[in-house]
């Protein structure tokens, strides 16, 4: 069992890392949230410590895909097998769905923030009731994650996750993916302290109706 990896970074992924120790490199997935920590962590000589969890991915019955899961620290490997623990939240899941700071998450667990959950990708209604189930009362210490710039992070997550699920149902509407995004993004510019998809669409619908030439 893999524990624990220092190597030379070599490559950074939208989801991955690729680290070099002793002339192997090791590919390990990074959850968003702390891929975005791990160019301020690197030493002058390239050098970075992941701690890591390990589990086989299944392709089929007897046959499966070793996966590294990269942690800055313990605690946050901690987290993460908390989180893995409910009921559906496999580590493939939990992976893709930890796009906020831990302790904006481990706070919308214990205030059992069921809208901040569902904006978590793959994390519905369903599950994210089970999440609050299993693990609200138990992840205060994960609360106290001290980070220089969890506030810029979760703002600029949220959008992002906001932003996704606007493009996403314009491009329903018959829009352009490159329409949808401009679009979003003047709604933003224009208002950048809407709380879901729908005050978003709003705005987007506002901007599109003042900007609409005179038929």
């Amino acid at each position: 069992m893999i524990k624990r990896v220092r190597g030379i970074l070599r490559e950074m992924g939208e989801a991955q890392i690729l680290l070099e120790v002793n002339n192997v490199g090791y590919e390990i997935f990074v959850p968003p949230s702390i891929l975005r920590n791990v160019p301020g962590r690197v030493g002058p000589n390239g050098e970075i410590e992941f701690v890591t969890f390990h589990y086989y991915h299944q392709l089929d019955k007897g046959r499966g895909v070793p996966i590294l899961i990269g942690f800055l620290n313990d605690v946050e490997r901690e987290f993460f097998e908390r989180f893995i623990s409910v009921s559906g939240v496999g580590p493939k899941a939990a992976l893709k769905a930890m796009t906020l700071p831990i302790p904006v998450i481990a706070q919308a667990i214990d205030e059992a923030d069921m809208t901040l959950l569902r904006s978590l990708p793959g994390i519905g209604e369903q599950r994210a009731k089970e999440i609050i189930a299993k693990l609200q009362g138990k992840v205060g210490k994960y609360g106290l994650i001290q980070t220089k710039d969890s506030l810029p992070q979760q703002a600029e997550a949220e959008h992002s996750v906001l932003e996704d699920e606007a493009v996403a149902i314009l491009v329903q509407l018959e829009y352009t993916k490159s329409e949808a995004k401009q679009m979003v993004k003047a709604a933003l510019e224009r208002n950048s302290k809407v709380k879901n998809s729908e005050e978003l669409l709003n705005e987007v619908y506002r901007q599109h109706h003042l900007t609409a030439e005179p038929v």
